[in-house]
């Protein structure tokens, strides 16, 4: 089999038509446990250089990216461990996340 025959077609969709992961029932308990003071690195957020492209949002495994009317307002440091897969994901145009250290 040649690596052409060997590839995979995979859709691609719009984050809306994503499909739903997994689901936490009991959000009492997870809010009490804020795990942001876990993180050396803290992302910053520039809104004037976001073009609302939800990566950020899609790949942030800790859902610390706040959405409101449909655009990116911020990030949640109660939750962000600093990961930095947010600042990796935005357009390298665009440097709206960058990675700093965290300052106690």
């Amino acid at each position: 089999m040649t690596d052409k025959e060997n590839k995979k077609e995979c859709a691609i969709v719009s984050w809306q038509e994503l499909q739903c992961g997994a689901l936490v029932k009991d959000l009492k308990r997870i809010k009490e446990n804020k795990t942001g003071a876990w993180r050396s690195m803290r992302p910053v957020f520039y809104k004037e250089k976001c073009i609302n492209c939800y990566r950020c949002w899609m790949f942030c495994p800790d859902s610390a990216i706040k959405i409101e009317n449909d655009k990116v307002v911020g990030i949640d440091y109660d939750y962000c461990k600093g990961c930095g897969i947010c600042a990796q994901e935005c357009p390298k145009k665009v440097q709206a996340i960058v990675m700093v250290k965290e300052e106690k």
